[in-house]
């Protein structure tokens, strides 16, 4: 049967009466099948013309942002996933190991069983090492969106840890170009890991093609010393002599630093921000602040 409102209704049977008979009353004898919000569509008037529209309503919901409602053995034990098996997948045809061959002769048998494929004569004596595949290449580490050049970083590890960098652009290794500038906070040209980095929100407005282009990973690689023969008195020369930092490099940090500081100067405060040092106080969270 159907109610006032089109909306088809459950019939529930009386079992004390002999002959079948049901009592239809909205309030005890019949239920109301709601449709989640569905809409009702009819063609025609037989019922095979009926088609009803159903919007499938996740079983699990969020309590809050991350927490859901059911955790996710509650949720397979809901939809009784242990019962479904999975369709695996068809299985090659295996050859044969043994065949079985005529034998002539009287005596011998009629047949025997025989390995399918002939085993070879020779043998190595010794094992020979097969090299083993590798499948790892080296790949160049994606960019995070909020780090852009001008960017202001938070150094997190190293001998500059809590020092505030500007983000000049990422080389080829996938390590991002900073500097302090040095004549600012004291922290010169050099690469990290992104990994070990904090992307705030202050920017510099940096004209990247003023960058030059000699600074990329070749720049920061260190020449090899020639090996010395390990003798006695290379032993007790003592401390090395630290060598001073080659005249190119001091003239391409300054030209670096000048670049820098025609946009930062353009900036109120942006100076002494990036020479202070970051640090937490007492019941400062660092995944509750907003850098």
């Amino acid at each position: 049967m159907m109610s006032a409102s089109g909306i088809p209704l459950l019939r529930r049977v009386n079992p004390d009466r002999n002959s079948g008979a049901s009592q239809e009353s909205e309030s005890t004898g019949w239920m109301a099948m709601q449709l989640r919000r569905g809409t009702r569509r009819t063609a025609g008037n037989s019922p095979e013309a009926t088609t009803i529209n159903r919007t499938i309503t996740p079983r699990n919901s969020l309590l809050t942002a991350g927490v859901n409602k059911y955790s996710r053995s509650q949720v397979v034990a809901k939809r009784v996933l242990y019962k479904r098996k999975p369709a695996g997948a068809v299985a090659a045809p295996v050859a044969a190991a043994n065949k079985t061959v005529e034998v002539k002769g009287a005596k011998n048998g009629g047949s025997r069983v025989i390995a399918a494929a002939k085993a070879p004569r020779f043998y190595a004596a010794e094992d020979v090492a097969t090299p083993k595949k590798n499948r790892k290449h080296a790949g160049v580490a994606k960019l995070r969106s909020t780090i852009v050049p001008g960017t202001v970083l938070i150094l997190l590890a190293g001998r500059y840890r809590g020092k505030r960098v500007v983000f000049l652009k990422q080389l080829e290794s996938g390590l991002l170009l900073v500097s302090g500038p040095f004549k600012v906070n004291g922290v010169p040209l050099k690469r990290v890991n992104q990994a070990y980095v904090i992307a705030t929100s202050t920017k510099v407005e940096l004209d990247a093609s003023k960058i030059d282009a000699q600074l990329n990973d070749a720049y920061f690689a260190r020449p090899k010393a020639a090996k010395k023969a390990a003798t006695e008195e290379a032993f007790f020369e003592g401390e090395k002599k630290k060598e001073p930092l080659a005249e190119n490099k001091v003239a391409l940090q300054k030209a670096t630093d000048k670049v820098i500081l025609e946009a930062v100067n353009k900036v109120e405060h942006l100076r002494q921000y990036l020479s202070a040092k970051f640090s937490l106080s007492k019941g400062q969270a660092p995944h509750a602040l907003q850098f």
